[in-house]
């Protein structure tokens, strides 16, 4: 079988890639996986010691596969989160940007999609009020003159650019903003759910500070319950996802009274109610 030789990838793109393979086949070989990513088979090993170190999955005699169930804390380095889905997450984020008009106030949750998003408002040339818990949606967001950007105050989550707890969740109670964009790390049931208690807490106080709350979630978001809740989808108004989630999922949702946007990798939106 040929090698489908790739370009040289960081660590983080690599492994990413060695992942959503096997995702999408539940379990693959050391041959397999250096044969679909074109790297070598030495790599390929050193990377999945590392993944399995971290929880990712678990090796097998010659390769290895996708646990059945992952830890309800358990989450995703950013570097390699940031690699997943990414033509999706794209997509997301141009449709939450064309919803934003030049004037408006909006908080950006610490999200690789709300980055997404975040990236095309600046494309767009809005000007805008910018709330964000995350230093690297800070980063892209400042890169344009017209935008205000207000970094909230707090700590650092560990290999993380997400900041949680005081001052800023406080600063967020006296806040009243046109527009949340919201992540999450499930969909599950009735609820929102995250790893960590602390983002919990950060993003109910961005719900509780914003006139309407937009959830950026990619298909892969609809899975089992993670730690803790954030919210019950009621307390959600709009959700922008792509053409891979479950239909009968949308229109639960929307049977919630959820405007659900559902749009196509890199192109417009599929549907919308």
């Amino acid at each position: 079988m040929a090698t489908n030789r790739r370009p040289e990838l960081i660590p983080a793109q690599r492994r990413a890639y060695v992942l959503e393979h096997i995702r999408k086949r539940g379990a693959a070989s050391i041959q397999e996986l250096a044969e679909a990513t074109g790297i070598s088979m030495s790599t390929v090993r050193r990377d999945l010691e590392h993944l399995e170190e971290r929880g990712y999955l678990e090796r097998s005699h010659g390769g290895a596969v996708i646990p059945k169930q992952l830890q309800s804390t358990f989450e995703p380095e950013a570097a390699i989160t940031a690699e997943f889905d990414r033509a999706e997450k794209e997509a997301i984020g141009l449709a939450a940007a064309a919803t934003l008009h030049s004037g408006a106030s909006v908080l950006f949750d610490s999200s690789s999609t709300v980055l997404a998003a975040a990236r095309a408002a600046v494309e767009r040339g809005l000007a805008l009020t910018a709330v964000t818990n995350d230093l690297g949606i800070g980063q892209a967001l400042a890169g344009a003159g017209n935008i205000r950007v207000v970094i909230l105050g707090g700590s650092l989550r560990p290999g993380s650019l997400t900041m949680v707890g005081e001052p800023g969740e406080g600063l967020l109670g006296k806040l009243n903003a046109d527009v949340a964009f919201l992540g999450t790390h499930a969909i599950s049931g009735t609820a929102l759910t995250e790893t960590s208690m602390e983002a919990a807490a950060m993003k109910r106080a961005m719900i509780a500070a914003a006139r309407r709350v937009v959830l950026l979630a990619d298909a892969s978001k609809f899975r089992e319950a993670a730690f803790c809740q954030i919210c019950e989808l009621g307390e959600i108004d709009e959700m922008i996802t792509d053409d891979r989630a479950d239909p009968a999922e949308i229109e639960r949702l929307r049977s919630l009274g959820i405007a659900v946007t559902v749009v196509k990798a890199g192109g417009a939106a599929a549907s919308a109610a």
